[in-house]
């Protein structure tokens, strides 16, 4: 719906940014949130009526793979942003490991046209740190920022040079990029398939050691404190790496960092019930790591969750173990999975997980999204907290079918997305024209 105005009544509204979670009124009127109150009565409006509802922001997504271009077999820009809109995120990163590598400003033009052409999500391009993500030398940053990228970050792989990770460093201070780090150390995890310990021994597979992730941790924690630049931590996985961020937030250094659905829930014990869909890097780890994980979580050391989202095709990922790609898919289920197993079970509040999935992450952006302030930018998600479902990994409407969920039963569910004021989900339905929205119908 792109035109009039609208009106969400009867809900549960859950914004933590305002410190507000009632029951609220929220008239849309020109995409974006026109007013907030117990009570509206408004004529000429179309009425979304959100009762036994929660109305959140919309979820953002730090750490999203949409392989376009080059890798278009395993998703696209288009089919991305339909996932994300199905799991009630309303906006997205699109991780650089590309071919081409979002090095340069042309790239990031192809990535920002294509996700205008799908229209649905906001997607935000992040460039690469270093030139093909080979460590060696550093892009053109400002020219990556003037050409719309919102970080840079080598994703798959650390910064392993001190002295490029120390410029790189610097020169996103005083171009107020973030910076996004993946924390390995490959000199130490080599070859290393799974989570070094007794699962791996079992299988006889190599181990990736924690060591790894909290040894380039450790480096560049003494040049965040050297430079006084910003760094953010991509999806934190051992205990260790816990105690380090807490440590340095506690010495007030400028760090963020978030962890991924999966490694919230699941431990290496999973890959010997799931196989190749449970393998990813950094690997799932023990259970006393996970619940390292899950207090950081918790108490703020660990700012937000993202969800690594990272599609390969059914080919790739029914290949042996260890010709198998890393990564699983996460947009269509991040949010139930931690509803059901850390909300529900009691472990963190609502107001706690909403958090983390928006305006946390929007802060370590540098955005002005992720809350439903009047005269913000209408993106939300309506839930329904009863309302549940059994994962299919063949009903996502992304195309990697990659996820060790398949099968489980969830809570919460998203019913409708909205982006600047348009439905983009109704009903579990992705809707992408005016008449598709009004087909899917607004009674949720």
């Amino acid at each position: 719906m792109q035109s009039g105005k609208t009106l969400i009544t009867g809900g549960i509204l859950v914004d933590p940014a305002q410190g507000r979670h009632g029951r609220f009124d929220l008239l849309v009127a020109a995409g974006k949130i026109a007013c907030v109150s117990p009570r509206l009565e408004c004529s000429n409006v179309r009425v979304i009526d959100a009762a036994g509802k929660i109305v959140l922001p919309g979820f953002i997504d730090l750490h999203t793979h949409l392989r376009e271009p080059g890798f278009e077999y395993k998703e696209t820009i288009l089919t991305g942003s339909r996932a994300a809109a199905a799991g009630g995120f309303t906006g997205i990163t699109a991780l650089p490991n590309t071919r081409p590598v979002t090095d340069n400003a042309d790239t990031v033009s192809f990535v920002r046209e294509a996700a205008a052409r799908a229209g649905l999500v906001r997607v935000w391009p992040v460039g690469a740190i270093t030139l093909g993500s080979a460590g060696r030398e550093l892009t053109d940053m400002a020219g990556l920022k003037k050409a719309g990228v919102v970080a840079v970050s080598d994703d798959g792989r650390g910064v392993a040079d001190d002295r490029i990770l120390k410029k790189a460093l610097l020169l996103c201070r005083r171009l107020g990029l973030p910076l996004l780090q993946h924390c390995e150390d490959e000199s130490i995890s080599a070859d290393g398939q799974v989570h070094q310990g007794a699962v791996a021994e079992r299988l006889g597979l190599a181990g990736l050691p924690s060591a790894a992730e909290e040894a380039m941790l450790k480096r560049d924690l003494r040049l965040v404190a050297e430079t006084g630049a910003a760094l953010h931590v991509m999806h934190v996985s051992t205990a260790g790496a816990v105690e380090l961020i807490r440590s340095a937030k506690q010495r007030g250094l400028p760090v963020t960092a978030e962890v991924t659905p999966h490694h919230l829930l699941l431990t290496d014990d999973a890959v010997i019930a799931y196989g190749t869909m449970a393998k990813m890097k950094p690997p799932l780890r023990t259970a006393a790591d996970r619940e390292a994980l899950r207090k950081g979580l918790v108490d703020g050391t660990v700012d937000a969750v993202a969800t690594d989202h990272a599609p390969h095709s059914e080919e790739e990922k029914s290949a042996g173990f260890r010709e198998a790609p890393f990564g699983v898919v996460g947009l269509e289920t991040a949010f139930p999975l931690l509803f059901t197993n850390l909300v529900r079970s009691g472990i963190m509040t609502i107001d706690q997980l909403v958090t983390r999935m928006s305006p946390a992450p929007a802060r370590v952006l540098g955005l002005p999204y992720g809350t439903l302030a009047p005269g913000r930018e209408a993106d939300l998600v309506i839930i329904d907290p009863d309302a549940r479902k059994t994962i299919d990994r063949h009903r996502f409407y992304s195309r990697g079918k990659n996820s060790p969920f398949h099968g489980l039963e969830v809570y919460g569910l998203p019913v409708l997305t909205m982006v600047g004021g348009r439905v983009v989900m109704a009903g579990g339905r992705v809707t992408e024209t005016d008449e598709e929205a009004e087909y899917a119908g607004w009674r949720l």
